[in-house]
């Protein structure tokens, strides 16, 4: 895959879906940046961190994606490769649903995705070095280019939804000291229980991680 890199950018999302969307790219490609000014967090929340931390964006084709992944649960899925990859070099970061990273209590990132046509966008914040007061940071030391290429590379072989929901559905356990937010309201993840498709049963109500 390849791998486009600034020294600061507004938005890797932005800047990826534009490009996309103007054919001046073309996925799968990946977008970073050692500064990102004006990134987008869930629920429209501003994701900037100052240099050190990740700010990538990656565009892959829906059709490439393993055949048994809904797109409902793909940041599930994408939010989880970079896990992977992070645990692998000894973090104990953990996934809070739906696609929030997590050292301990404390949130260090998190995944937005959005389609751009036939194109699957995701972008990934992760506090690698620096975090602002009442979030967290890696446990481990790592580029972020590095850590770039480590994600990049894992798209030569993706494992089935299967084989990620199976590890996810562990970890999900850790979820239910939390909330979540859905339609503007405050959910409680004590009582949830999670669904094969990475959705969430709460008080009758299904609800995917949409982003």
């Amino acid at each position: 895959m390849e791998i486009h890199w600034f020294d600061s950018i507004e938005s890797t999302q932005a800047y990826l879906m534009d490009e996309l969307k103007a054919s001046r790219l073309q996925a799968p490609v990946c977008v970073g940046a050692g500064i990102q000014m004006t990134g987008t967090g869930s629920r429209g929340n501003r994701w900037i961190g100052t240099e050190g931390n990740l700010f990538i964006s990656v565009a892959f084709p829906r059709n490439r994606f393993p055949s048994d992944l809904k797109i409902e649960s793909a940041s599930i899925y994408m939010a989880f490769l970079m896990k992977n990859i992070l645990s692998s070099l000894g973090s104990a970061v953990w996934l809070k649903w739906p696609n929030d990273f997590y050292m301990s209590e404390k949130k260090i990132g998190g995944v937005i995705t959005n389609l751009v046509g036939d194109t699957l966008v995701c972008g990934i914040g992760l506090n690698l070095c620096s975090a602002p007061e009442g979030f967290g940071k890696m446990d481990i030391s790592v580029s972020p280019y590095d850590l770039t290429k480590r994600y990049c590379e894992m798209f030569k072989n993706l494992p089935s939804w299967k084989q990620i929901f199976s590890k996810y559905q562990l970890e999900f356990e850790q979820s239910r000291a939390f909330f979540t937010h859905h339609q503007d309201a405050k959910i409680a993840l004590d009582e949830a229980v999670l669904l094969e498709d990475g959705s969430l049963m709460c008080k009758g109500q299904r609800i995917f991680s949409l982003r």
